[in-house]
């Protein structure tokens, strides 16, 4: 890992977009949601804030988050286990003024002692709604460079549908208008075609101006950063936008979380998303993965700890996933664990961990639809 110290924080809001997948967020939070076969979502920001040197970081979490400190643990695999800073989780009501929040600005406000206690001169926030490998040292250079007040990483793509459904339930997405690199406008759940720049909810700012803002609106009772307090005050505040154009997965969905998996089985994306700094997560010790004579397998990506006795094709498998001969695994994602057994019949389908498909069932879903069996269940 990259031992130098960025003169940064950072922030992860692990719950921000739990709602956009209630499939695989029922008892877990989005930062914790497994993915690209031996990882979680947070693996990568985590992973890409040490390996610029940033040691400081704070998961502020809401709810479901049994599974995800349990995933983190001391944060000793992402070499956060320190005397001084390292990893530091804040669940509800862990201190005397922390409750469940409502926005981001409670978030913020509850973990203000945290904040003031700190030396460095930068926070860098973000939500775990997407995996990449992001370089925050660039990003925290032309901050510095450009003399923002705050600095917001986006990307030029189209708005998902899903992601558009998702808002016009309430859940809330950003884009930008920009003017030489300066944002004029913040659109809030925007339904324009064509290519937007969206926003990866990635902020930089100064720690301190952070605090004063934070308690400001807190006053005032708002809740939300970007509405409430960085929308209304484009004029008076320095906000710069800082183009992204690395290869990332954002998660808006099951079917986004799907395709998302399947991409990684082309070693073009696999490439692009591993081509930085090594991405760390939670050791399991497994075997290497066993390949029964008799098997067929064929443009898959595979975890460790994997029995596959059966034909499998376009598939992601995560660790310990076992295949009984006769089975028949077609563009599918099976999470850790997941037993197929003899003569089962599985195209387009996700299953959660722990999952055990009995003797000759068939599931199918479609590219559109995956059919999806949830943690623990045995069909």
């Amino acid at each position: 890992m990259v031992n130098s110290n960025a003169n940064a924080i950072g922030i992860i809001f692990p719950n921000s977009y739990d709602n956009l997948v209630p499939e695989l967020a029922g008892d877990r939070l989005m930062a914790s949601i497994p993915f690209a076969g031996r990882y979680r979502i947070i693996d990568f920001l985590l992973s890409s804030l040490a390996n610029c040197g940033i040691s400081n970081i704070a998961i502020v979490v809401r709810e479901n988050y049994h599974s995800l400190m349990d995933h983190l643990g001391s944060g000793r695999a992402w070499d956060l286990l320190r005397k001084n800073g390292g990893l530091s989780i804040f669940p509800p009501y862990a201190e005397k003024n922390m409750k469940v929040y409502s926005g981001r600005v409670e978030a913020l406000e509850s973990i203000l002692p945290y904040l003031k206690s700190k030396k460095e001169k930068y926070v860098i926030m973000m939500d775990a709604n997407i995996a990449v490998d992001f370089d925050f040292n660039a990003m925290l250079a032309e901050h510095i460079e450009s003399g923002a007040d705050v600095t917001v990483a986006y990307t030029e793509q189209e708005i998902p549908a899903e992601l558009i459904r998702a808002g016009s339930h309430g859940d809330m997405y950003y884009t930008l208008k920009l003017d030489d690199g300066r944002v004029r406008r913040i659109f809030m759940n925007s339904e324009m075609c064509g290519k937007q720049n969206l926003s990866m909810n990635i902020y930089i700012m100064d720690r301190e101006a952070l605090i004063d803002k934070i308690h400001a609106a807190f006053v005032r009772g708002s809740s939300c950063f970007e509405r409430d307090i960085l929308a209304p005050r484009l004029e008076k505040y320095n906000i710069r936008g800082y183009k992204y154009d690395g290869y990332y997965a954002r998660i808006c969905g099951l079917k986004s979380y799907f395709d998302e998996n399947m991409k990684l089985l082309d070693d073009e994306n696999l490439d692009a998303l591993f081509t930085g700094g090594q991405i760390y997560t939670k050791i399991r010790d497994d075997n290497p993965t066993r390949y029964i004579n008799g098997c067929k397998t064929k443009n898959n990506l595979v975890a460790d700890g994997c029995v596959i006795e059966g034909d499998v094709e376009n598939c992601v498998l995560f660790r310990g996933v076992k295949i009984a001969k006769g089975a028949k695994i077609r563009n599918s994602v099976l999470m850790q664990d997941t037993v197929v057994n003899a003569g089962a019949r599985l195209d387009y389908v996700v299953t959660d961990k722990n999952v055990t498909i009995e003797v000759g069932q068939e599931l199918k879903g479609t590219d559109t639809q995956p059919f999806y069996v949830a943690k623990g269940h045995t069909v």
